[in-house]
């Protein structure tokens, strides 16, 4: 499995010839930043506005993805996907966010979208289960800071933590964050590699990725 971070909460994940979108970002988001643009074969959207729901982005060539934009149960290819609902405010409205949890090469991922509040309910975090691999925004605002991010990560015990949402490379929140979790981990790098036994011996090993 490879992952790349392509800003704000914009992932491709690859699987041999399976590609995965996680949050494309659209061309109407006033992020500042360019959306990437390849073909995916799944999608997923954890809440309907354009800094996370840039569909024809990720439509390319002969591709067009299988759309995840809601809570649920999805066996899409082979991977096990499931989605939960987290009501947030985002951009001043009430929204409804949706938490996934992937499974991917014995990998449990969890990826918490635009997550507002450091806490859900116990039913809710129960049914996530084991995390490996935690994606969390850290840039405040709407979504988590770096100090709630933090702490609310260490409460899914992950092998590895990977920061989004956050401004460039060298922002104050990304170093912000950095600093709370006191272990600098693989920094700046161009993309994760990762299998199962990549993640023996880790506890919440920050990776932060290069955006592209």
């Amino acid at each position: 499995m490879v992952i790349q971070y392509l800003g704000k909460q914009f992932f491709k994940i690859t699987l041999g010839n399976l590609t995965l979108a996680l949050n494309p970002l659209s061309q109407k988001s006033k992020s500042g930043l360019k959306p990437a643009r390849f073909g995916a074969d799944i999608a997923l959207i954890s809440l309907k506005h354009p800094d996370f729901d840039g569909i024809s982005g990720v439509s390319f060539g002969e591709k067009e993805p299988f759309i995840i934009d809601g809570p649920g149960e999805y066996e899409v290819e082979g991977v096990f996907i499931k989605g939960f609902l987290n009501p947030v405010e985002y951009d001043g409205k009430k929204k409804i966010n949706t938490i996934y949890t992937l499974s991917l090469e014995g990998m449990n991922l969890c990826f918490l979208g635009a997550l507002g509040e450091a806490a859900l309910p116990s039913l809710t975090r129960e049914a996530i289960g084991d995390v490996d691999v935690l994606f969390v925004p850290i840039g405040g605002g709407d979504v988590l800071d770096p100090s709630s991010a933090h702490k609310f990560s260490r409460s899914f015990n992950p092998k590895i933590v990977i920061p989004m949402d956050y401004e460039g490379d060298k922002s104050k929140e990304l170093k912000k964050f950095e600093e709370e979790a006191g272990d600098k981990g693989a920094q700046g790098v161009a993309k994760l590699t990762l299998r199962k036994k990549d993640l023996e011996g880790k506890e919440g090993e920050v990776v932060v990725l290069k955006s592209s």
